[in-house]
């Protein structure tokens, strides 16, 4: 299971979107997207751009004030707008990329970066699109589809399929609304993802500050 947190720096809306385990001592600097772009059929290339990219994002959303200053917010949104833009051309030139392009880690990157395109839908759903084939070919992971598919639902203000997002808008710390739930644990199994009730304990704790 990839699981992540996220606080919405335009928001008090709240989904699992950062990474416990990244390599804190990794570089932080900027990634070049120029370079990336010229040579984007190198994989080994591609996974270390999208290992960069998944540092920096994790590390914006690890600072410890909350709610975040302007300053972290502007920052927040710029980081998201160009990694989305990034992985977009990517995934324009080349596809989804694979499993076995650029690994585990590269794969995880590639999603957690669709995760973060809140702030331009249309484009997450081209990305949940490019995911979908790429799962379809058995090269990426069904349980990263339910994240972006309940993703990309919640920003259309639909039900979420498999209850992975959660939100706290002031009336308490929630799921967004499911779609059936009477078949939520199947379709959680399906996918390999564990029963939503230990989920939901997990990320009660995490919002709690408890893990």
């Amino acid at each position: 299971m990839g699981w992540e947190r996220h606080r919405n720096p335009a928001a008090r809306s709240t989904a699992i979107d950062r990474i416990p385990g990244i390599d804190r001592a990794a570089p932080t600097s900027r990634p070049d997207t120029a370079r990336i772009v010229k040579s984007k059929h190198d994989r080994d290339e591609l996974r270390a751009e999208l290992l960069k990219r998944m540092k920096v994002d994790q590390d914006i959303r690890e600072q410890s004030e909350d709610p975040p200053n302007q300053e972290r917010m502007a920052r927040w949104r710029n980081i998201d707008r160009d990694n989305t833009a990034w992985l977009r051309s990517v995934v324009r030139a080349r596809g989804w990329p694979l499993l076995s392009q650029v690994g585990e880690d590269g794969a995880l990157a590639a999603w957690l970066l669709s995760q973060h395109a809140d702030a331009s839908p249309e484009i997450q759903r081209e990305f949940h699109a490019a995911l979908s084939d790429a799962v379809s070919r058995k090269e990426a992971k069904p349980a990263h589809l339910a994240y972006l598919g309940d993703r990309v639902r919640v920003n259309s203000g639909r039900p979420q399929i498999y209850g992975t997002q959660f939100v706290n808008d002031g009336n308490g710390f929630r799921p967004h609304p499911i779609e059936e739930l009477d078949q939520l644990d199947d379709r959680r199994a399906a996918v390999g993802l564990e029963p939503f009730e230990e989920y939901e304990a997990q990320m009660r704790s995490l919002y709690e500050g408890d893990i």
